[in-house]
Order: structure tokens, then sequence, then C-alpha cells
């Protein structure tokens, strides 16, 4: 497993190892000890999948408040998104910052999301397969999210005409964010 650094402390992409021959490949997606060993030290409880039929679904920008705030792992088991996070941590040097990283079946890469972080992602193609582990359980009481069209944010999104869901539609702007972290 190599670790690649990003702009964000603690935020990381993962790049598995792949053992590949005519049949196709192998790898380990999720290995506990081994990532403990490069300093990742989750207890990831619950994995959650998603599907999106059609390109250009957008998903996010979400979160959950303290106490119940989530560190991810994302991955992509079919298919290829624009994974974005957004720094949530008001005493972070980064706060208010974003990045997007392109994430596929294909080239295998994971985005390890820590608390503190609003995270969502666009389809780039149809039939996505999304799959996360978190290290805290869903909270409906602590759920929340930002817009994902936030103008203060003005992320650069692939698509024009998104498929979205009544509720990320109406997440409220960052400037209306309370802080949580």
């Amino acid at each position: 497993m190599k670790v690649v650094e990003t702009n964000f402390t603690d935020a990381k992409l993962l790049e598995p190892r792949l053992f590949g021959d005519e049949r196709g490949f192998f790898t380990e997606s999720y290995n506990k000890k081994v990532l403990e060993t490069l300093g990742i030290t989750y207890s990831f409880v619950q994995d959650n999948v998603s599907y999106s039929a059609q390109a250009g679904t957008i998903r996010g920008l979400h979160f959950q408040k303290n106490p119940k705030a989530q560190t991810k792992l994302i991955q992509v088991m079919q298919g290829a998104i624009y994974d974005v996070i957004v720094d949530l941590r008001k005493d972070s040097s980064t706060f208010k910052q974003w990045r997007g990283y392109i994430l596929s079946s294909d080239n295998h890469r994971q985005l390890l999301v820590p608390k503190g972080f609003a995270h969502g992602f666009c389809t780039l193609v149809p039939h996505t397969i999304v799959m996360y582990k978190v290290d805290e359980y869903y909270s409906a009481e602590h759920d929340s999210g930002v817009l994902w069209n936030d103008k203060e944010l003005a992320i650069p999104w692939p698509v024009t005409s998104p498929i979205l869901s009544d509720k990320d539609r109406i997440s409220p702007l960052l400037q209306e964010y309370e802080d949580s972290f």
C-alpha cells in the first residue's frame, strides 16, 4: 500500500498494490495491520455502498457533526468519480479549502477523509459503485451538509446539469455552517 500525502493534515490518498496476470488482478483493498504500520489507525465500524445509474450524479457535500463525526475511507468498485473534500475544521490552516481527486475502478485509489471534512462526489460514468468505510455509525441527528455548488467554494464540478437528491439541493451554504469541529 502506497500513501500519497494531500494538502490536508490527515487526509490521504491510498494506492493498493495490484497483483495481475492473464486472469485479471488481486489486491487487498483493506488491511488493518498494513495501515497501522503506515500510521493510519482508525477502527471502521460500518461499510456503505452507493450505486449511481447515471453519469453526472452528485452526492454531497455530506458530513456528520460531533460527537458522531466520521472518518471515511472511499473507494470505487465500478466506474469513476470526481471526489471532493472540504476542510471544515475552524482551527485548521486549510479551513474552507477543498480538493478534488479522480477515483476509479481503473486506478484503484482510495481517499481517507478524516473527521472535520465535508465529502461529496460526481459520477463520471454510468453505473458507478462507491464503497466507503466509516468509523462511526450513521446518526440522522448529526447528519449535515454544505451546498454542493456554494459560490464561496466555487468547486468546478464536471457536470452542468447534475442529478441531485432533494436533500442535496437544499443543503446550507458554508457561511451558514455552525462549527462542529
